[in-house]
C-alpha cells in the first residue's frame, strides 16, 4: 500500500511540474521579466526539465536506430546482390577469356597446317558413360563432311580418329583407348612402333612392338609415322616417360604420356582432306 502511494504521489508530482511548465510558457508570452515565483518555480524545476528532455532525446534516438538498422538491411541486401551480380560477370567473363584462347590456338594451328591438310574445328558435346575416357562425341557430322576414320587432333598433338557418323554428330575413339592403334615413331630416331591406349580411364598409352636392341629413353618424343593411311606423318603424339620389356623379351614397351590433355577436351580440329600424308612435318611438342 505504501508503494502504491509513493507511485501515486510521484506521478501527481511529475503531472504538476508538467502543468507549472506549460502555465509558465504560455504566460510569459509577451512579458519582459518572469515573476520571482515564477523564476524560483524555474529554477527549482530546470533540473527536472533537462532529465525530460534527456529521455525523450534518448527514445527519440532509438527509435531512428531502429529505423537506420532496418535502411541498412536493406541496403545491405541491394548491395550483396549487386556483389553476386559482378561476381558472375567475372565468372562469364574468364569462360569467355579461355574459350577465346582455345580457339585462337586452333585457328593458328589450322594456319600453319593449311597447305598440308584442311580442318574443321568441331566442340566436344558428350562422353560415353561406359567409356567416360576412350570415345568422345563431336557436333559435326555427315552434314559438314565428316566421315569415318578422319583424324582427330588438338594444337597440341594427337587425339584420335572418327568412329561412327551421324548426321549431326560424330563419335571419336582418343589414343588412350585400349582399342586404338596408330601407326607411331621416335621422333629423334625414327624407329617405327605401334601406339595403343592402356587401360580406359587411365589417360595414357604406350608404345609396343619396339626392337629390343632400340635405344629409348625417358623423354623421346613420338610422333606418327603416317603408316596405315589413317594418320598424317609427323603429329605429335606424346612424350616417353617409361621403359620396360615386353615379357616375350623380344621387344620393348614404352609408355607415353600424350601432349594433349584428353581428359578435358573441350573443342578439337578433324582433319578432312589431307593433301600429302608425307608433307608434315615432324614438330615437337611441349
Amino acid at each position: 500500500m505504501p508503494r502504491f502511494v509513493s507511485y501515486k504521489n510521484l506521478f501527481l508530482l511529475v503531472l504538476l511540474v508538467g502543468i507549472s511548465l506549460m502555465v509558465m510558457r504560455f504566460t510569459q508570452v509577451g512579458r519582459d521579466q518572469l515573476t520571482p515565483l515564477e523564476a524560483a518555480v524555474k529554477d527549482a524545476l530546470g533540473p527536472v526539465q533537462g532529465i525530460f528532455m534527456k529521455i525523450g532525446q534518448a527514445f527519440h534516438n532509438g527509435v531512428e536506430s531502429v529505423v537506420s538498422l532496418g535502411r541498412l538491411e536493406d541496403e545491405n541486401k541491394k548491395l550483396q546482390e549487386q556483389v553476386d551480380l559482378l561476381k558472375g560477370q567475372l565468372y562469364l567473363q574468364e569462360e569467355l577469356k579461355q574459350e577465346n584462347q582455345r580457339l585462337r590456338s586452333l585457328l593458328q594451328y589450322h594456319e600453319q597446317y593449311q597447305q598440308n591438310f584442311n580442318t574443321t574445328a568441331a566442340m566436344v558435346i558428350g562422353r560415353d558413360p561406359e567409356n567416360w575416357f576412350g570415345i568422345i562425341t563431336l557436333n559435326k557430322g555427315q552434314k559438314d563432311g565428316i566421315v569415318k576414320n578422319m583424324p582427330v587432333v588438338t594444337p597440341s598433338g594427337l587425339a584420335g580418329r572418327v568412329i561412327a557418323v551421324s548426321r549431326n554428330t560424330s563419335q571419336v575413339m582418343l589414343i588412350t583407348d585400349p582399342r586404338s592403334g596408330v601407326g607411331a615413331m621416335i621422333q629423334e630416331t625414327r624407329i617405327p612402333g605401334v601406339l595403343e591406349g592402356i587401360t580406359a580411364g587411365s589417360g595414357g598409352a604406350r608404345l609396343i612392338h619396339v626392337p629390343k636392341d632400340t635405344q629409348l629413353n625417358n623423354g623421346q618424343v613420338v610422333v606418327t609415322s603416317g603408316m596405315g593411311g589413317t594418320f598424317p606423318k609427323g603429329i605429335p603424339i606424346g612424350r616417353i616417360v617409361d621403359v620396360s620389356n615386353e615379357p616375350t623379351g623380344l621387344f620393348k614397351t614404352a609408355t607415353v604420356n600424350p601432349f594433349s590433355d584428353l581428359h578435358r577436351l573441350e573443342e578439337v580440329l578433324i582433319i578432312t582432306t589431307v593433301y600429302n600424308p608425307d608433307l608434315l612435318p615432324p614438330t615437337e611438342g611441349d
